[in-house]
């Protein structure tokens, strides 16, 4: 079952959708249907955290709880990312453009392959991997993404600890060991691909059993 912080970013999403739309106020019931949450869930949710309290039958004020998810998430200002490892999946994240939504700005990524090195993908340079420690100070970087094989992960690892960021998404398929402190997310594609998988081949059984 999903956490409280779990859920936020999924409102935080869904209320900047509606900024762009130019909803003016969005009820906890129009979230939960649209995210197929738990009504009474998303009202505590939003209240927990809501400086303002929504209004029966209109709902919250969208700048208001868009702020206040803002605060909590620490998302107010734009942070500064970097990305290590211009594969196909690194190249893949650097062609995404919407990572803005999130407040995250992929300012630079980092390859060991000479190659690749002093190109530019989408606007983002190629650096050499022996310069990460230094951008990361010059430019006091927090937060980093691996996009590296799974036998290289834990060196780019440590290498992005040892320079200072405090903060990893893993896109790398192992478990990665960092020290207190600092903050990891593993992203397991493999593994969402397997259950995803395994939820067709369910519903493609389902659906068989009834039609015969």
């Amino acid at each position: 079952m999903k956490t409280t912080m779990n859920r936020l970013p999924l409102y935080y999403n869904f209320i900047i959708e509606k900024q762009h739309e130019n909803v003016q106020n969005v009820s906890s019931t129009l979230i939960a249907k649209s995210l197929k949450l738990n009504n009474i869930q998303v009202r505590k949710d939003l209240a927990s955290i809501s400086s303002v309290p929504g209004k029966p039958h209109i709902g919250f004020d969208v700048k208001t709880i868009l702020n206040d998810l803002e605060k909590v998430l620490g998302c107010k200002e734009l942070d500064e990312v970097i990305l290590v490892g211009v594969g196909r999946l690194g190249r893949t994240l650097l062609n995404y453009n919407g990572f803005n939504k999130y407040n995250l700005d992929v300012v630079a990524s980092f390859d060991i392959d000479k190659d690749k090195v002093g190109t530019v993908i989408n606007g983002k340079p190629v650096l050499g991997i022996e310069t990460i420690k230094s951008f990361v100070n010059e430019h006091d970087i927090r937060i980093g993404i691996i996009a590296v094989s799974g036998d290289a992960a834990q060196r780019v690892c440590d290498m992005l600890v040892d320079a200072g960021i405090k903060a990893i998404w893993n896109f790398a398929p192992v478990h990665l060991e960092v020290p207190d402190g600092v903050i990891i997310k593993h992203e397991n594609l493999a593994a969402s691909l397997a259950l995803l998988i395994q939820r067709y081949e369910k519903s493609k059984s389902e659906a068989s059993k009834t039609n015969s």
